[in-house]
């Protein structure tokens, strides 16, 4: 959700020996699911603005800007954007350890007008951009921030994917370190992503970004972190 070989709507990537997947991007796109309508989409579509579940303050929405970097331009997510988007996601080994096939052009539309329609919880923030190579004029890949409260100030969770064409040319650590950066000047005091433990070269991009590895484990990953102070 992640280098030069390398991914949150929702975080952490995945090796497929030259190509790198970002699990929560891409699988998030696990991180902006379909919304179900069960009692806690009812509960936070009436709770009142800026209130937590549990009555606390939560951080001013914040909204995807664009953010430039020596490459690239990371362009907050469209739907339109689906239409080139199809092909830069078309590798089926993209999905080796995420599971589930390459969408069509309709279902990554579909997609995507979910992530850019955001979370059911206001409490909850899904920032997603695209990825463009500015030299090319092209697409390959995207970044996700998630932003959920927590009783220690807002988190975000991050990730990436970049499509196989453009990998091992230093896009995925481009892309990543830009979107840290970015998230470093909000108010926003920690950011997560979570890496498999055999995933060296995902593990490289977060460092890149200013990460460290954890001692917490998340659904067989490892949380890298950065604290920033205030």
């Amino acid at each position: 959700m992640t280098t030069g070989t390398i991914n949150a709507a929702a975080a952490g990537t995945w090796q497929l020996g030259d190509r790198t997947v970002n699990r929560i991007g891409f699988g998030n796109f696990r991180a902006a699911p379909p919304p179900a309508v069960t009692e806690e989409v009812v509960e936070a579509a009436t709770r009142p603005p800026g209130r937590t579940p549990g009555g606390g303050r939560s951080v001013s929405t914040i909204a995807a800007q664009t953010i430039t970097t020596r490459r690239l331009d990371l362009l907050p997510l469209l739907v339109e954007h689906a239409e080139e988007m199809v092909t830069v996601l078309s590798d089926p080994a993209l999905h080796t350890f995420t599971g589930g096939t390459p969408d069509t052009q309709q279902a990554l539309r579909s997609r995507y007008q979910r992530m850019t329609a955001g979370c059911p919880d206001p409490a909850v923030s899904w920032l997603n951009w695209v990825i463009r190579l500015r030299d090319e004029d092209c697409l390959t890949g995207t970044v996700q921030a998630t932003i959920n409260p927590s009783g220690h100030g807002p988190i975000a969770e991050i990730a990436w994917v970049v499509g196989t064409p453009w990998q091992g040319r230093g896009i995925a650590t481009e892309a990543a370190h830009g979107l840290v950066d970015w998230l470093s000047q909000q108010p926003i005091p920690t950011i997560i992503a979570h890496i498999h433990p055999g995933h060296q070269a995902s593990a490289a991009v977060a460092a890149a970004a200013g990460l460290s590895a954890s001692d917490e484990w998340h659904e067989g990953e490892i949380r890298w972190r950065r604290s920033l102070r205030r």
